[in-house]
C-alpha cells in the first residue's frame, strides 16, 4: 500500500510504500539507521543485512544523503519516535542518487544556509517552521471566512503612498513612476464601502534598510477593513483572529511544534485576556526600567521586547501621539486632537509589534487637511476622497505581518527563515 509518512501512526503492522528522499543515514554494524522524509514528516526506518541481503545492504550503505527512492516495509511501533512508529525495510528501489549533498549534518553559517536556501529547505527545522506557515494561512481564511468577510485583493502596482515615500519601491510603469504596493489598506477601505467586511492577503514591499530579526523588503500581510467598526471593535476582532490561530496550531501543529521544541505552555498564554496599556503608561513603565523617554516618543524595536518580556499575555498598545502615526488615523477629539485611535499588538516572549491597526479618519474634511501636513499630493488620492464623499462612516482595520506571526507561533528567532525565499537588503538569491 502507498502511503505518507504522516499516516503510518494508523497503519502499524502494514507493509507499506513510501516515496520519498533519505534525509539522514548512520550505520551500526550489520545495521542501517535512515531517516527517510516525504514532505509531510519524517520517519526513521531500520534496514538490517540478514533480511534484506548482503547486496542490497550495501548498495543502501553506499546511498548519499538526499538520494530519492520509494521503500516498501512493515510499520512498527515505537514510543520513541515522534511519529510513534519505525519502519522495518523490505527493500529500496533508487529513483535518483545523490552525492556530496552540500548541507552536512552538522552546524552552519546562517550566510551558507541562505545562499542554499533552496536546499535548507528540506532540513527539519525548515519542514516544521513553513508547515506551521501553511496552516497559519489555512486558519486565518478559515477565520474570517466564518466571520461573514469577503475575500477582496488590492493592486500591487500604486500610484498612492500609504506608510510614507522613504519605504516605497518606485519603478517605471509605461513612461511614468509607480510603487510596489507598502500596503493593501486604501483599496481595502474600497472594499469595505462595498462589502462591508473583507480582507486582502498578499505580498507587501518596504525598502526599509534594516537588518534587524524583524524586518524582510518583502512579506506578506492581511489586511481586515470593516466599515461601522470603532478602534475598540477592531481590537476585538484582533483578540479573536489571534486566539482562533493559535487554538489551531496547538491543535493541529503539535509534531512541528515539537519538532521546534517550541514550549507549548508559553504559547498558549496567547489564549489569556489581552492586555491594554495606553502609549503614556507603556513609556513610564518603560523609563521605570532605565529609558528616559519622552511622553511622546516613539516605541521601537528595543522597548517593544522589554515591555513584552515583563508580561505572558499579548500587549495591545493604544492612542499614540498622531504625528507619529500614518495620515489616515482618526484622532480621538477627547485627548485634544494629539492622539489617535490606533494601536500596535505585541507578542508576548518579546516578539513585539505583529498588527498595526486603527480606526479610519472618515471626515473629508480633516483627511484633506491631514494629507496637506503630511506633504502629500491630493491628486493621487482623489478617488479615496470619494469613498468619504458618497455614503462615508466610521471604519476601521488592520495590518497582520503574516511571518511576524509564524516566528511568534514557531518560536524561531528571525523571520527569515518563516519565509520560503527571503528578500532582505543584501538578499535577492535564490
Amino acid at each position: 500500500m502507498e502511503t505518507n509518512i504522516n499516516k503510518l501512526k494508523n497503519q502499524i503492522g502494514q507493509e507499506v510504500k513510501i516515496k520519498g528522499w533519505i534525509a539522514n543515514k548512520r550505520s551500526s554494524g550489520s545495521i542501517i539507521f535512515l531517516i527517510l522524509r516525504d514532505g509531510t514528516g519524517f520517519v526513521q526506518a531500520v534496514v538490517e543485512k540478514n533480511k534484506v541481503g548482503t547486496d542490497k545492504f550495501d548498495e543502501i550503505d553506499r546511498l548519499g544523503i538526499e538520494t530519492s527512492a520509494d521503500v516498501t516495509g512493515i510499520v512498527k511501533e515505537d514510543a520513541r519516535s515522534p511519529m510513534g512508529v519505525e519502519l522495518n525495510l523490505s527493500n529500496l528501489n533508487v529513483i535518483s542518487e545523490s552525492h556530496n549533498y552540500p548541507i552536512a549534518p552538522k552546524k552552519h553559517g546562517v550566510k551558507f544556509l541562505l545562499d542554499r536556501r533552496h536546499l535548507w529547505l528540506r532540513s527539519k527545522s525548515q519542514f516544521a517552521t513553513l508547515r506551521i506557515r501553511s496552516e497559519i494561512i489555512w486558519a486565518l481564511h478559515e477565520f474570517f471566512h466564518k466571520e461573514g468577510f469577503v475575500k477582496f485583493d488590492g493592486p500591487m502596482f500604486t500610484a498612492n503612498e500609504v506608510e510614507g515615500g522613504s519605504t516605497l519601491f518606485e519603478v517605471e510603469y509605461f513612461g511614468r513612476s509607480a510603487y510596489l504596493t507598502q500596503s493593501a489598506q486604501l483599496h481595502g477601505e474600497a472594499g469595505a464601502m462595498a462589502f462591508g467586511k473583507i480582507y486582502t492577503f498578499g505580498p507587501t514591499f518596504r525598502a526599509e534598510k534594516s537588518k534587524t530579526r524583524r524586518h524582510l523588503t518583502e512579506f506578506w500581510m492581511l489586511e481586515p477593513e470593516v466599515a461601522f467598526y470603532d478602534w475598540k471593535d477592531n481590537i476585538a476582532l484582533q483578540e479573536r483572529m489571534i486566539k482562533y490561530v493559535v487554538k489551531y496550531c496547538l491543535e493541529n501543529c503539535t509534531y512541528e511544534l515539537e519538532m521546534l521544541e517550541r514550549d507549548l505552555k508559553k504559547l498558549e498564554n496567547a489564549l489569556k485576556p489581552f492586555i491594554w496599556m495606553h502609549h503614556r503608561d507603556a513609556v513610564k513603565e518603560l523609563n521605570k526600567h532605565g529609558y528616559s523617554l519622552d511622553e511622546r516618543a516613539d516605541i521601537g524595536a528595543d522597548e517593544e521586547a522589554v515591555l513584552t518580556n515583563m508580561y505572558d499575555e499579548f500587549i495591545v498598545l493604544h492612542h499614540m501621539p498622531a504625528e507619529i502615526k500614518a495620515f489616515y488615523m482618526q484622532p480621538d477629539l477627547e485627548e485634544g486632537d494629539n492622539r489617535v485611535l490606533c494601536n500596535d499588538l505585541l507578542a508576548p516572549e518579546g516578539c513585539g509589534e505583529i498588527i498595526g491597526g486603527s480606526q479610519r479618519i472618515h471626515d473629508l474634511d480633516l483627511l484633506e487637511r491631514r494629507i496637506k501636513e503630511y506633504g502629500l499630493d491630493p491628486k493621487v488620492f482623489d478617488w479615496y476622497f470619494d469613498l468619504r464623499r458618497y455614503g462615508s462612516v466610521p471604519h476601521s482595520g488592520f495590518g497582520l505581518g503574516l511571518e511576524r506571526l509564524v516566528k511568534y507561533i514557531a518560536g524561531v528567532k528571525h523571520v527569515r527563515t518563516t519565509i520560503p525565499f527571503p528578500r532582505m537588503i543584501n538578499r535577492l538569491h535564490p
